[in-house]
């Protein structure tokens, strides 16, 4: 059972493009931002909502735990990185109203 969770946390690490190495005071999203279903930004451990470029920049930087990069096309965004933890996955997050500005995206 222990192998196949490990062959499991493999083959989905192996869908990211990059894993970076995060730095100390990295931060954690805490909830998602949508726009009619699709995830258009995230919200911060530390209250910030950041556009979903943003938190790419921001997570190639080292700036957000536990997340790699992926890509659809050419649109690259976060993926949770496989840890065995059911409730930190992106996908598990909770939905948020937008607090940046449209213009920012």
């Amino acid at each position: 059972m222990k192998e196949e969770k490990a062959l499991d946390s493999s083959l989905a690490k192996n869908t990211l493009d990059e894993i970076p190495e995060t730095k100390s005071d990295a931060k954690d999203i805490v909830g998602l931002v949508k726009s009619s279903g699709r995830i258009t930004g995230y919200q911060l451990s530390d209250g910030a909502t950041v556009s979903k470029d943003e938190g790419v920049a921001m997570a190639k930087n080292g700036e957000i735990n536990g997340v790699g990069i992926a890509h659809r096309k050419d649109s690259e965004y976060l993926k949770s990185v496989p840890d065995g933890e059911e409730g930190n996955n992106l996908g598990n997050l909770p939905s948020v109203s937008q607090g940046y500005r449209e213009s920012d995206t």
